[in-house]
């Protein structure tokens, strides 16, 4: 790809978003039944390719159960509400109740309830006794110093999660670095591992043992961290090189390291396009807190909110749509592309001509950036469905 040059010094090459591309029907279409968008993560297979963010307005441990049972998979956030508080639904409450400006110094106080170890291994055993998949996310922080506690209370996964997470970290002198090689290593769980947007740390971090990557750096709904820090790679882009990453890996190894695309995703539209990009599946925040029964009652909130020094998140009214069922399986009874997440992707599958996962990622792409306005004059102007 040809650099474009800003300044007399400075040459920058162009990255896209997942609003600018648009999917290219080819020669062949299917019937919708032989379409399979199942995935893989460790030795856990998933039928439907959508993880629901550990974030506290997303998934606690009745949205956690609800989801494996529906075939696909939630993630609780290790240093979330879940683990502060015996009885998190009060907070929750106090939390959807607050004005915008009392917000963010809200959070920062509820947030200061230190995290309490028996919680941990009290939720994760809650969702597996519920039939469900325990899945646990927490920061590179949090995996150095609840590394014990993460042992002990058994979850099926592991997410490592950041802001940016990379393999090098210089930290000041004294201080205990997390070597993510010794945690994989260590855990005997899959540890899935992000957020990054570059073939570089991509590879690196398969090559320390992850078994899976999140992509994405700012481009959720609730995210403010590309407002605050000016970091991130458009999506588009940013899950092409990592996907990339991914391939060369596993021609090298042999040994597959899913990629799932995390954050700034909305529809099934942008779903299939995060698919045919090269992601294997999607994080998704705000679509499932807008799930009736979600733990944010129709909020959403950034994951680093809550920061005592430098919030990067806000909280975002979504509302509440239907059920959690409605939203990932349908039926729809809405028309903008929010409910029926898997119809969706299994349409455009059958419609694209891809069978499978690996054949939704090799069809074609173009450049588009009118995709989502063109012909669209009467609903944008009525405020109907993309013109919501």
């Amino acid at each position: 790809m040809s650099n474009i040059q800003i300044g007399l010094n400075k040459k920058v090459r162009r990255a896209y978003g997942i609003d600018e591309i648009a999917l290219v029907p080819g020669e062949r279409t299917l019937d919708y039944n032989l379409t399979d968008p199942s995935w893989s993560i460790g030795k856990i297979k998933r039928e439907v390719p959508i993880i629901a963010s550990a974030m506290d307005s997303v998934v606690d441990v009745k949205a956690a159960v609800e989801l494996s049972k529906l075939g696909s998979l939630g993630v609780l956030n290790m240093e979330g509400i879940q683990t502060r508080y015996e009885n998190p639904k009060e907070v929750l409450s106090e939390i959807a109740s607050v004005g915008k400006e009392e917000f963010v110094t809200l959070m920062q106080k509820i947030y200061k309830e230190p995290i309490k170890l028996d919680l941990i291994h009290k939720r994760v055993n809650e969702i597996k006794i519920n039939g469900g998949i325990a899945a646990l996310s927490g920061t590179p922080q949090a995996a150095i110093k609840f590394k014990k506690a993460l042992i002990d209370s058994k979850p099926d996964l592991f997410f490592l999660q950041g802001t940016v997470v990379s393999t090098k970290h210089l930290g000041v002198n004294g201080q205990e670095s997390l070597n993510i090689k010794e945690l994989c290593d260590s855990l005997d769980i899959p540890v899935i591992a992000g957020n990054c947007v570059t073939y570089e740390v991509a590879k690196l971090l398969m090559e320390a043992g992850v078994s899976g990557l999140m992509v994405g750096i700012g481009p959720g709904a609730a995210c403010t961290s590309r407002g605050v820090l000016g970091i991130g790679i458009p999506q588009a882009t940013a899950i092409a090189d990592c996907s990339y990453a991914r391939d060369e890996y596993f021609k090298e190894t042999g040994k597959y390291v899913p990629i799932i695309a995390d954050g700034g995703i909305i529809t099934g539209g942008d779903i299939c396009k995060c698919i045919a990009c090269g992601s294997d599946a999607v994080m998704i925040g705000s679509p499932i807190a807008r799930a009736s029964s979600a733990p944010g009652q129709g909020f959403h909130w950034g994951m680093a909110t809550p920061s005592p020094i430098l919030p990067r998140g806000t909280r975002i009214k979504v509302g509440s749509t239907g059920s959690l069922e409605r939203i990932i399986k349908g039926p729809a009874i809405l028309d903008d592309g929010t409910h029926n997440l898997l119809g969706a992707i299994r349409t455009s599958m059958s419609t694209l001509g891809a069978q499978n996962i690996k054949e939704m990622q090799n069809v074609e792409i173009v450049i588009a950036p009118s995709l989502l306005s063109e012909g669209k004059v009467y609903q944008k102007a009525q405020q109907l469905g993309m013109g919501k």
